[in-house]
């Protein structure tokens, strides 16, 4: 869906005039419309790829009606270009993302001699598979979602991964899963908890997860009393998630993963041995599938002792979120969009302007790229950001969240770690 804008119109009336100087004058007055009509006609192409279907839709739908948004503000222009905007949908079905379909859309990129910026992926593991031909082909990659550490080299200076041409193509403008440790980790010093129980689901996500808090929990007096991973086949999981952390008497539990029936069983475990323990999950554990019963999630009762960080604000957190939330409903009747939906307007309004600063080069993907990595004191609706060596955002705010009266999620403040490692 195409948000209406009227600026199109505007753009042509004020153009009227300018033509009809411009066909009075003299000889080099012809030659400069005609030079501005051709770099006008120039056209530069964009992509993007997200899950438009299946689970994490509710999320990228408005995360793509933000990429439009951007584009319908400006017309469909970048400096002197045109620009033509594809949206690709790397999902099959119901079950979301599908790494045949991601590659298929990174190549269909790759082979359009115009493109020169490529927003996605959502999902970490789909970025694995785009990165590679994204990258062989020299077009910038920006994610909107993507926090996974590894995308960008767990931090060392020397790592490029992903890369086949031993180049940097890929960036992102939210936080990674460095940042979101140490915001749990803070989050809980700021709960005054002392002695915590870390806990994982098993799954990669989780298991990361959890090497990054136990890296970081010292410079916030974090005291890890127990913890282990899921073990999936066990009839219950009290035996081997808080095997002795009962006598440990700790004062949280940090479980680390992604909502699931599991985690949400593991959590009624947690909290039938530690009753009064607070517990705290990080953004794959913050959504309704683990904080609400009528999603498969933990029962009310709970959900008092629940809070998680998520690497979205709510709306209104964002410097420029008013005016973003005001114009999306005007154009979607929206009043209240996934905060997802500011994330893919900052994608493509990051685009657009890299592009148009550029003049006749804007439509070198070489020039972009560059362009993008020199990014620095960038003023945007998330705040000023510039981009590391590495790609990674400078941003360092995740929000924290608690459950409200519906069983679902609420926004209550933004963290921002004071030290990450």
């Amino acid at each position: 869906m195409r948000p209406a804008t009227c600026k199109a119109l505007a753009a042509c009336l004020v153009a009227l005039p300018a033509l009809a100087v411009a066909a009075c004058g003299g000889s080099g007055d012809s030659a400069t419309a005609a030079n501005a009509a051709t770099s006008a006609n120039k056209t530069v192409a964009i992509y993007s790829s997200l899950p438009l279907r299946g689970p994490s839709a509710a999320e990228a739908i408005p995360l793509e009606n933000g990429i439009e948004l951007a584009l319908a503000q400006a017309d469909d222009r970048a400096g002197s270009f045109t620009v033509h905007y594809t949206s690709l949908d790397d999902s099959k079905g119901p079950a979301g993302w599908d790494p045949s379909q991601t590659a298929d859309n990174a190549r269909r990129a790759a082979a359009d001699p115009r493109t020169v910026f490529y927003i996605g992926e959502f999902d970490d593991e789909a970025s694995e598979v785009s990165m590679p031909i994204l990258n062989e082909a020299g077009i910038p990659q920006v994610s909107p979602a993507n926090t996974y550490v590894g995308l960008t080299g767990m931090g060392s200076a020397h790592a490029i991964p992903y890369a086949p041409t031993g180049t940097r193509t890929y960036l992102r403008i939210v936080p990674t899963d460095e940042i979101q440790a140490a915001a749990d980790l803070y989050a809980m010093k700021q709960a005054r908890c002392g002695r915590v129980v870390l806990a994982e689901d098993g799954e990669q996500y989780g298991a990361s997860l959890a090497k990054l808090v136990e890296a970081q929990r010292r410079a916030y007096g974090i005291d890890l009393v127990g913890g282990s991973a899921l073990d999936p086949d066990a009839s219950s999981f009290r035996s081997t998630v808080l095997a002795g952390s009962e006598a440990a008497r700790p004062d949280c539990v940090l479980l680390m993963g992604i909502a699931s029936k599991a985690t949400a069983e593991m959590t009624e475990d947690i909290n039938a041995v530690l009753p009064t323990a607070r517990i705290f999950g990080p953004g794959a554990m913050c959504t309704s599938a683990w904080t609400n019963r009528r999603d498969g999630g933990v029962p009310a009762s709970i959900d008092p002792l629940i809070q998680c960080t998520e690497v979205t604000l709510s709306l209104g957190a964002y410097p420029g979120g008013k005016a973003f939330a005001d114009a999306y409903k005007a154009s979607y009747g929206v009043s209240n969009p996934s905060p997802y939906a500011i994330l893919g307007y900052e994608a493509m309004s990051l685009g657009l302007s890299t592009i148009a600063s550029l003049g006749p080069n804007g439509d070198s993907k070489s020039a972009v790229l560059s362009a993008l990595f020199s990014t620095t004191d960038r003023h945007s609706v998330l705040g000023t950001y510039g981009f590391e060596h590495d790609g990674d955002t400078t941003l360092r705010t995740y929000g924290l969240y608690k459950v409200g009266a519906n069983g679902d999620p609420v926004f209550v403040r933004t963290i921002t770690p004071p030290s990450v490692s």
